[in-house]
């Protein structure tokens, strides 16, 4: 089981250098999760950092889960508790990781599925968060 953050799915959707070997281990795995907070970080990422229209951005992830066959897991109290403790552990600010509202909710989402974490860069690899790839 695989939770993916906007990172990765930013990088595959942008055509990144890494994207190739970012979806070859979303492919490798049968259950791919995502949540509402790391789609709509995607999309504002696909906007800001890669000058996509919402729109376009929208359409393309909304079809990228669709063929992936992503499964969008709901953020509830567990989660929001985990998020918290992210950010307590490893939050901007506090700790070398630096991990923004988006990184801990992935975080958060990622523990309370027992799911490896897909990710792009390094912020994670300073947490206990079991990576799916190291890039």
């Amino acid at each position: 089981m695989i939770f993916i953050d906007a990172s990765a799915l930013i990088a595959i959707i942008a055509g990144e250098n890494d994207a190739d070997i970012l979806a070859d281990r979303i492919e490798a795995d049968r259950i791919r999760l995502v949540s509402a907070v790391s789609a709509w970080e995607t999309v504002s990422g696909l906007c800001r950092i890669h000058a996509f229209s919402i729109t376009a951005a929208q359409d393309i992830l909304k079809r990228y889960a669709a063929t992936g066959g992503f499964d969008y897991v709901q953020i509830g109290e567990r989660e929001y508790g985990l998020a918290t403790q992210a950010y307590a552990d490893y939050g901007n600010g506090r700790h070398p990781a630096a991990l923004n509202m988006g990184n801990c909710f992935a975080y958060a989402c990622a523990k309370s599925n027992r799911a490896a974490l897909l990710f792009k860069g390094h912020r994670f690899t300073k947490t206990d968060i079991t990576a799916a790839l190291l890039t």
